[in-house]
């Protein structure tokens, strides 16, 4: 790797660890309702929300009414969006004749962005219209954001409390959190890129005869005001069909750097709202110093593959230094492809700057390691929190009671035999959805077909859709053809599996807890604030992901990278 390259990992990562402290405690300080900066322009805007909408914010739910109000919203939104898609073609704003999405292609996208996927079957500049873009998708990009974030806190809520019947109340959780974080953020980081060259404007595709005196129609629109929540909110999905490799959305490094800053920003901070509510910061530095450790070690991994080259063609650019080009964005480079495509998928964005398909075998195990640990290191945001302590943390103390001979405890409550149900079922749910999913596609013709390259790496690019679809990340091996009715409506059921089969356990583990009262620490305690428990809960994370989906990675990105070092391809 480049100085360079490592010089934009490390200030990256020393962004994020300043802006945590801050961005966390103002999060903890909105959610709870206090008083911010921002309260006298938005707190009007907000009650007149809950006044029109007739909601009583200072009445909670339990977890019960708190899971079917997200699931409520859930369903209204998706069908709202399938009937938006299917009469795209007729409704204004339609820019370049674009026709209306087919059934399934529509069932498909509209349960993408709704459950924080988006998963994109389509070109974006060719299969959605204007008002699709930003009517629909960009603010899904806002409410499925807040809903993560919202089911995060009733978590943090439900660990913390004391003896509470109530973990909040959904609406005004998702209210505060579009209002007061989600909105200003991305105003002013649309303003940023704008003033970097990214499109803003309503006006249809142009077209320009280039140097070589051909036509050409390029493509633009309000990019800059959906590219930023894309990033910030861990949606991903591109108003381009290249993404944040199309000079459009991403044209220069400073907006590349920012870009993965904005993707990391919340769910670290993440960590520090956690401290609060628990009442000791260490709490949350533990989880924070869990998530990067893993973070980073998959990140130098995946970019010294993709700096190395590719061993099959030594006299190719590979000799060069410049690494693996293949489906590479020259501007950026082989290495800072790799960091982009581990930070994408270390939480879940699923936005991409390289193609992931074109990645080398160990470099394309990164991220879909990192989707299969659950994207908790650090996750979505909010989604990346409840997964870690769901899955780590809540089974580390597990096994740290065993280990001692006493009933767990987290935060001074005892974990029993109904939170450990609820956190196996977590766990379980997506493997059962990756491997169900993945196994079935590939023995079905249906199935079969859709992969580009035979052997292992077609397998992975299967692997890759499941495995993405059900991490609610949005991201693929580009090889896979998904766009048909098969991969669309298997895909659209793997993306409701992995969202709302995680949150309905959660909150009722975190009604459960939320219920119990502290106990007095002893000296069988297992303590959660040392450099102990965050080797604990790496192990854990890692063990789970490990046993779970080592025997598919094994037939995948593996096998393809031991072919590669005998000189063979398949």
């Amino acid at each position: 790797m480049a100085p360079n390259d490592l010089l934009v990992l490390a200030t990256l990562a020393l962004a994020v660890l300043l802006v945590t402290p801050f961005l966390g405690r103002y999060i903890h300080r909105v959610m709870e309702g206090e008083r911010v900066f921002l309260s006298p322009v938005i707190r009007p805007v907000e009650r007149t929300i809950y006044r029109l909408c007739g909601i009583d914010e200072a009445v909670e739910q339990g977890w019960k009414g708190y899971a079917v109000s997200v699931l409520v919203m859930g369903f209204v939104a998706i069908v709202a969006g399938y009937v938006v898609f299917r009469l795209q073609d007729v409704l204004p704003l339609n820019q370049a004749s674009i026709p209306a999405m087919s059934p399934d292609l529509a069932f498909n996208t509209s349960v993408s962005f709704e459950t924080n996927t988006n998963w994109q079957n389509y070109a974006g500049e060719t299969g959605a219209t204007y008002l699709t873009q930003a009517a629909v998708l960009a603010v899904r990009n806002f409410t499925s954001a807040a809903t993560g974030l919202a089911i995060a806190i009733a978590l943090f809520r439900g660990l913390t409390r004391r003896s509470s019947k109530t973990i909040g109340n959904y609406w005004v959780d998702l209210t505060r959190a579009i209002l007061y974080i989600l909105l200003p953020i991305s105003i002013v980081g649309a303003i940023v890129l704008v003033w970097q060259g990214v499109p803003q404007t309503w006006n249809g595709p142009q077209t320009v005869t280039t140097l070589e005196g051909v036509q050409q129609t390029i493509a633009y629109g309000p990019i800059a005001s959906q590219e930023w929540i894309k990033e910030l909110g861990n949606n991903g999905g591109g108003f381009l069909n290249a993404n944040s490799a199309h000079p459009f959305e991403s044209p220069t490094p400073l907006t590349n750097w920012l870009e993965m800053f904005a993707i990391l920003v919340a769910p670290f901070a993440l960590t520090y709202t956690f401290g609060r509510y628990a009442g000791n910061q260490r709490q949350g530095w533990v989880i924070l110093g869990a998530m990067s450790t893993v973070l980073l070690v998959g990140a130098v991994v995946a970019m010294n593959r993709e700096a190395v080259g590719n061993p099959l063609f030594p006299a190719t650019v590979d000799q060069a230094g410049l690494g693996n080009m293949e489906g590479v964005d020259v501007r950026f480079g082989a290495a800072l492809g790799g960091l982009f495509g581990a930070v994408t998928t270390g939480t879940s964005t699923g936005a991409i700057n390289a193609w992931h398909d074109s990645f080398q075998p160990i470099a394309g195990l990164v991220p879909l390691f990192n989707m299969e640990l659950g994207e908790v290191t650090p996750g979505g945001i909010g989604a990346g929190m409840y997964g870690m302590l769901v899955i780590g943390a809540i089974l580390a103390v597990f096994i740290a009671g065993l280990m001692v001979g006493r009933t767990p405890e987290y935060l001074g409550k005892k974990v029993e035999a109904f939170e450990i149900k609820m956190a196996m079922l977590v766990a379980l749910v997506l493997g059962a959805s990756i491997l169900g999913f993945t196994a079935l596609a590939s023995v079905l013709p249906a199935g079969i077909a859709g992969p580009l390259n035979p052997g292992p790496h077609g397998f992975s690019e299967i692997l890759y859709a499941f495995s993405s679809q059900t991490g609610n990340n949005g991201s693929a091996f580009a090889g896979l053809t998904g766009n048909t009715p098969f991969y669309n409506i298997t895909g659209a059921l793997a993306m409701l599996i992995g969202r709302y089969g995680m949150i309905v356990p959660v909150l009722a583990l975190a009604g459960s807890m939320a219920a119990k009262r502290r106990v007095a620490p002893s000296l069988g305690t297992f303590p959660t604030t040392g450099v102990l428990f965050v080797v604990l809960l790496i192990g854990v994370i890692v063990i789970v992901g490990a046993l779970t989906f080592f025997p598919a990675l094994a037939l995948g990105p593996i096998v393809e990278q031991l072919l590669q070092n005998a000189g063979k391809v398949s």
